[in-house]
């Protein structure tokens, strides 16, 4: 009996032990600690049916100990009038986490928004409000679509005449009969920078500019990139401004809207169906909505963020761009040449020097300036799911421009991933959608971006300076993003590309993204799908699919950019050879007029959700056509334009009546003709004639005025055997490209 016993209570404390050691993880994982906030919030309880403030509630959560927090916030807009600001102290503890996230059903708003009420409508069909105290309307949304700052037409540089102190040109743009010419900007592009600068005074003819804005734009100032004083508003690249903006006599599309800083009133013409004693204005007031100051094991779920706004360009310092979006700001500073000092756009969002931070399914839009900054040595952090459009300057900055930062100041292994971004840069035309400065092991992955001014993603710093040629850049992925309709040529902008690099990465790879529509229709020979720009070095591009590009697939120019390789990829140009030292481009499919099923497998898979619509490659009648032309220009011959390769020309003499010709053979059916000026941009005022018969008497004539675009679409829906391109006067002919659609 007593083995027995000692048999039974063995059994018993086994069965016991096991039991506790099953019990055990539940006991150490206790449910999170929920929190309520709502816009009207208050008190300290935060619970359904007393709910905290934004603060309230950040304050209730820091006494929470031993267990994950989550602070879920009610429907509703919340009115921020600074930056709700999360740090040390409002981060996970002992392996816990902290989450900020919608209620249940709730889509929360954080907003930096003030509306303008009392709307009185004016005798012109115009309506003015008064501002409150404090805030300076740089945009105006009205019922959540966004009005435009009132802006004129662009002035040539014979009569806007830039120089370091200033601009000729008030008398014949009517500046000098304003009657407030001080609250208006000038908006000027230079290739791929941006200025704007206001106004401080009229003399005359003369036009003077805010300082340091002006300064910071113009040449001299040893403070900006290598030979960057070529691209300055004094410089012989600077052609025209592309416009004057904010002031009363600019007013004349419904839509726009002026700032009257004497009165503090915003005047505003309505667009059809808009009733300004029903809707509803607002402009954007606070600078950041939501700032992590080194926290981490944080995260920020669900929330929207609308109209945050950026004050400096409405300052003295205006916005002298560099690149990408950033800045040169300061009356002072040292001698930069590697963008050690520039100044990134604000964000609403601002993440520094944070630690295992998530960003999941956050609502962009509706912003003065950028979505997001992640800085300041921000490490292990990843934005996901998110959405970004309608921003005035980019979606996402990454990173800082120190190229050796000390290891705790130093981004590493943050991730983007699974976005969609589209309609930013709306304002600040030369920012990116994606800009990383000196990141190392950062992901780029399948993303979604359409529809932007400039680069669409943005990888590396520094150019070809001492200073940067060994930074802390690499193992880099670029990788399965949809980047579409980016480089818009619209927006004037140049030398950029879809996906752009700079500096030395060693590991990094650009694979498996899908570009369609970069720089496509430009105006000159510009715009590229990879972009391998100074001293980009070390980098493999594979297995990407480029179509539709205004000038080269893929561009690796400089010889200090070495050891980067192309391999793999599909696109419809041919390859043209990468220049850098140890530099190869092989196993391309190139010159393509079809994309196989490989390549629409690769370009479907590519973005935010995986399934986007390729835009297939259309049957090129011309790739087997017999070709001529009136002359030739040394080897400049006809077949130029027929060998898949927008980057070399035909060109004929200057001579009256000079053409270029394809026979296809038989009558075909022609429904589009593409036509490419060549990389100089030559062939001007042409007609474009389809035949049947060789001697063009039954041609069908459409001509074209003004220079030939890269690509210029003709539609022409008509059966032909002979297309011939014939400069209407004395000149020269000259393609990269012509595409016969059936």
């Amino acid at each position: 009996m007593r083995r027995i016993r000692v048999l039974t209570a063995l059994t018993t404390l086994t069965a016991l032990a096991a039991g506790l050691l099953t019990a055990a993880p539940a006991l150490a994982q206790p449910a999170p600690k929920v929190l309520h906030a709502a816009p009207d919030g208050s008190g300290t309880t935060c619970s359904t049916g007393r709910p905290c403030s934004l603060t309230g509630a950040r304050d209730a959560a820091r006494g929470v100990t031993g267990r994950d927090v989550r602070v879920e916030l009610a429907d509703g807009t919340y009115g921020l009038t600074g930056p709700l600001t999360l740090g040390e102290e409002d981060s996970g503890r002992d392996g816990g986490t902290v989450t900020w996230t919608a209620a249940a059903g709730a889509t929360p708003v954080l907003s930096g928004g003030r509306a303008l009420t009392g709307w009185a409508a004016n005798a012109d069909g115009t309506w003015t409000a008064h501002v409150p105290d404090g805030v300076t309307p740089r945009q105006l949304f009205v019922d959540g679509v966004r009005a435009v700052r009132a802006r004129g037409g662009s002035c040539p540089a014979a009569v806007c005449d830039a120089t370091k102190t200033g601009m000729t040109g008030a008398v014949a743009t009517g500046i000098a009969g304003w009657a407030r010419p001080t609250d208006a900007e000038a908006v000027i592009a230079v290739r791929w920078r941006n200025y704007r600068c206001r106004i401080t005074g009229v003399d005359g003819d003369l036009l003077t500019f805010a300082r340091p804005c002006w300064s910071n734009s113009a040449s001299g100032t040893d403070r900006t990139g290598p030979a960057w004083d070529t691209t300055t508003v004094d410089s012989t690249r600077f052609t025209k401004v592309a416009y004057f903006e904010n002031a009363v006599e600019l007013l004349d599309e419904p839509g726009e809207f002026v700032w009257n800083a004497e009165l503090h009133t915003v005047t505003y013409l309505p667009r059809r169906g808009e009733d300004m004693r029903r809707a509803r204005a607002v402009t954007p007031a606070t600078e950041r909505l939501l700032v992590l100051d080194g926290a981490h094991d944080l995260r920020v779920e669900r929330l929207a963020l609308r109209y945050a706004a950026w004050d400096q360009p409405n300052t003295d310092e205006g916005y002298a761009g560099t690149q990408a979006g950033l800045t040169l700001t300061g009356a002072t500073g040292p001698v930069d040449h590697a963008g050690r000092h520039y100044t990134k756009p604000t964000a609403a969002l601002t993440v520094r020097g944070g630690r295992d931070v998530v960003v999941d399914r956050v609502d962009f839009s509706r912003l003065g300036g950028a979505g997001l900054v992640i800085e300041d040595g921000t490490k292990d952090t990843t934005v996901t799911r998110s959405r970004f459009t309608d921003l005035s300057s980019g979606a996402a900055y990454l990173g800082d421009t120190e190229p050796l930062p000390d290891p705790e100041r130093a981004g590493e292994r943050n991730t983007l991933s699974y976005n969609t971004i589209r309609r930013t840069g709306v304002e600040y035309t030369d920012s990116v959608g994606i800009w990383a400065g000196y990141e190392a092991r950062l992901t780029v992955d399948h993303n979604t971006l359409a529809d932007l001014p400039y680069s669409g993603i943005s990888v590396g710093w520094g150019w070809n300076q001492p200073e940067a040629r060994t930074s802390v850049l690499r193992d880099n992925r670029i990788t399965a993003n949809r980047i579409t309709d980016v480089m818009r040529v619209a927006y004037d902008q140049h030398d950029g590309g879809a996906v752009y690099t700079q500096g030395a990465q060693p590991g990094t790879i650009v694979s498996g993204n899908y570009i369609d529509r970069s720089a496509y229709g430009n105006t000159e020979r510009d715009g590229n799908g990879v972009y391998l720009d100074e001293q980009s070095s070390h980098i493999r591009v594979e297995g990407n699919v480029i179509t539709r590009v205004g000038y080269k697939w893929v561009s690796n120019w400089a010889d200090y950019g070495i050891d980067n390789h192309a391999t793999g990829n599909w696109t419809d140009t041919a390859a043209p050879a990468l220049t850098g030292t140890g530099s190869t481009t092989t196993g391309n499919h190139t010159s393509l007029d079809r994309l196989p099923a490989e390549a629409l497998a690769v370009a479907r898979a590519a973005g935010a959700d995986g399934r986007g619509h390729v835009e297939q490659l259309r049957p090129d009648l011309a790739r087997t056509a017999t070709v001529t032309q009136s002359s030739t220009d040394g080897t400049a011959t006809a077949a130029h334009a027929v060998d898949g390769d927008t980057t070399t020309d035909t060109r004929t003499l200057s001579e009256p009546g000079a053409w270029w010709q394809a026979d296809l053979g038989a009558v075909r059916h022609v429904g589009q003709v593409e036509l490419w000026n060549n990389t100089s941009m030559t062939t001007a005022d042409v007609d474009v004639q389809l035949a049947a018969s060789p001697d063009f008497s039954d041609a069908t004539t459409i001509p074209l005025t003004g220079k030939a675009l890269r690509p210029t679409l003709v539609n022409t829906d008509t059966e032909a055997r002979y297309l011939r391109i014939v400069h209407r006067g004395t000149g020269r002919v000259a393609l990269s490209h012509v595409l016969i659609h059936p």
